[in-house]
């Protein structure tokens, strides 16, 4: 999800697009005092994938090949390894996605900013 990336790399807060403008500047304030801010709509976002386990960097790789449209060969081929464990990678990536088949496991990580199309 693009804003817990955006919390990992430092971020202190975070501002929607519909928020008031007393909202915002309480956002502003709370921030500048040194407290880390998000609404309450994206601390519960935030804590709905709590707990989820993180994809792994060649898990990602393996999925941002699937979302162009690579079969598990080219897969294997573009990333020096065998068929076999690109399946591996996939069968990991579905369970901890949560996802019934490859096409879910795109949709699912999209919806969750993982990869974007």
């Amino acid at each position: 999800m693009e804003i817990q990336r955006a919390l990992e790399a430092g971020a202190w807060g975070y501002i929607l697009k519909s928020m008031s403008p007393r909202d915002l500047t309480e956002v502003i304030r709370q921030v500048h005092a040194g407290k880390i801010c998000v609404p309450p709509e994206v601390a519960a976002q935030l804590a709905q994938h709590a707990g989820e386990s993180d994809l792994t960097g060649r898990e990602l790789e393996v999925l941002q090949h699937l979302v162009g449209g690579r079969r598990n060969r080219d897969i294997g081929d573009l990333l020096f390894i065998s068929e076999d464990t690109v399946k591996a990678h996939m069968r990991h990536i579905m369970e901890k996605l949560g996802a019934r088949d490859r096409t879910h496991a795109i949709a699912i990580a999209v919806r969750r900013g993982i990869m974007q199309l």
